[in-house]
């Protein structure tokens, strides 16, 4: 065979021809007209062997700067974490790594019990009642709340903080503009979510209000007052988290969040430029039956043996298309995996220890900082990320970081630019002191 994967060979492509009775491969495109085919020449390199072409993209890989090579500080979403060895052994099994959707419960017990655990570990760390078996990351769960929340209501009217991650301001956008749903931002004061503010736009129109817990800048929102400001008009309150965060945080669920959504990513999903990432979501009893997606449960078969099956899908594929609450197609199944075998072998211990030293190293970097002499923005109770003001572009600072083998953070100018010059730092549990130290003598010496 001239391919390795593909097994096809010169005598199985006669065999075929022969078997439809065609004598090349061109009689194949006969209905396309002639005029309309493509005769030249693809403007694409040669083909090269194997050897050659392993060699070729290696080199270019190389070219990456990637976590496990330079000191990141980069978060805004996403986050260099700790990942135990046994989530790649794990999800890289056959029966997982070719799992798709699990139709047939006879099957698929494998697969319905890891979604279940899934769902379940979800709720524990959220304190909600029942989540689903993931969503496609945590933008799309965001924009799926605000649907949900809109249906539901039957309002047409959604506030949201300043200080939810921008990407998924955008996407609750997309959704929303799709449904004649108003989108209403909640301006920002101090680095969270102005309460006098949402105060004045909140009234009987509006379906929920959308916040972030940790936000984007890394500081903690008085979720329990702004739910009840939500509650009180008869809205719904959907809280975007950090699941890591809720290691040592209060559960939304237990400050009266309706919805709790957000990203696993935290939890043995690499950073992978950005995705596949996996979104959890997860609501109250009222809500069940209308969560998007898919959900597993629990229930015995005729001889009374514990098993699992899909059930309470909300999306049309399997109910009426009008009384469909989503068109959601599909799940992150391997990437909820991931994340079900990284919180078990971290446990609940182990969650809270991680969520801990994000704490304690974020408050390290933040004092390194001050000491330097440069202003760290906001103050109050923060996880995992501080806003710095780097007194220059940060495109210069992270270029000049990045020769040194450090990756910045993020330039803040790009999408508020009454921060133009100030950088998001993240600092997870796998930086060390004299990385941090490092990023801050490099940062000091640029205005030396």
């Amino acid at each position: 065979m001239r391919h390795r994967y593909i097994p096809m060979t010169e005598t199985d492509q006669a065999e075929m021809m022969k078997t439809i009775g065609i004598s090349s491969i061109d009689e194949l495109f006969a209905d396309i007209p002639e005029k309309v085919r493509f005769k030249g020449e693809y403007n694409i390199k040669k083909a090269k062997s194997e050897t050659s072409l392993v060699k070729e993209l290696s080199k270019l890989a190389a070219k990456n700067a990637d976590a496990r090579t330079y000191a990141s500080f980069l978060g805004a979403g996403v986050y260099d974490h700790y990942k135990p060895i046994i989530v790649d052994h794990v999800i890289s099994r056959s029966e997982f790594y070719t799992a798709y959707t699990p139709y047939q419960p006879e099957i698929s017990q494998g697969e319905l019990q890891a979604i279940f655990e899934f769902q379940t570990m979800i709720c524990e760390l959220t304190g909600m009642d029942l989540a689903n078996s993931s969503m496609y990351d945590g933008g799309t769960a965001l924009a799926e709340a605000g649907t949900l929340a809109a249906g539901h209501t039957r309002r047409k009217k959604l506030l949201v903080s300043e200080t939810v991650h921008p990407e998924s301001r955008d996407v609750v956008l997309s959704y929303a503009s799709g449904q004649a749903v108003e989108v209403v931002t909640i301006p920002q004061k101090d680095g969270v979510t102005d309460i006098a503010k949402l105060e004045e736009l909140m009234d009987e129109d509006t379906a929920a209000v959308l916040v972030q817990y940790p936000n984007f800048f890394g500081q903690i929102e008085d979720i329990k007052k702004i739910g009840e400001i939500t509650h009180d008009k008869g809205g719904l309150f959907v809280v975007s988290s950090n699941p890591l965060a809720l290691g040592v945080l209060t559960p939304p669920g237990k400050l009266g969040a309706d919805i709790t959504v957000g990203d696993a990513q935290p939890f043995g999903i690499p950073e992978a430029f950005g995705g596949p990432h996996c979104g959890y979501f997860a609501v109250t009893k009222q809500l069940m039956r209308k969560v998007p997606g898919r959900l597993v449960g629990e229930t015995t078969d005729d001889e009374g043996r514990r098993g699992y099956v899909l059930t309470l899908q909300a999306r049309e594929q399997h109910i009426r298309r009008d009384k469909a609450t989503s068109n959601i197609c599909s799940n992150q199944a391997l990437n909820a995996l991931a994340a079900s075998v990284a919180m078990t072998a971290l446990g609940k211990v182990g969650t809270q220890e991680i969520a801990y030293q994000n704490i304690v190293k974020t408050r390290y970097a933040k004092e390194a900082f001050e000491k330097a002499g440069f202003d760290v923005k906001f103050g109050g109770a923060h996880f995992n990320e501080i806003v710095v003001d780097c007194k220059k572009p940060v495109k210069e600072v992270n270029d000049q970081l990045f020769a040194n083998g450090i990756i910045g953070g993020y330039d803040l100018g790009l999408t508020y630019p009454d921060l133009a010059n100030h950088a998001l730092i993240a600092v997870t549990e796998q930086r060390t002191k004299e990385e941090i130290d490092a990023l801050v003598q490099e940062m000091e010496a640029l205005h030396a």
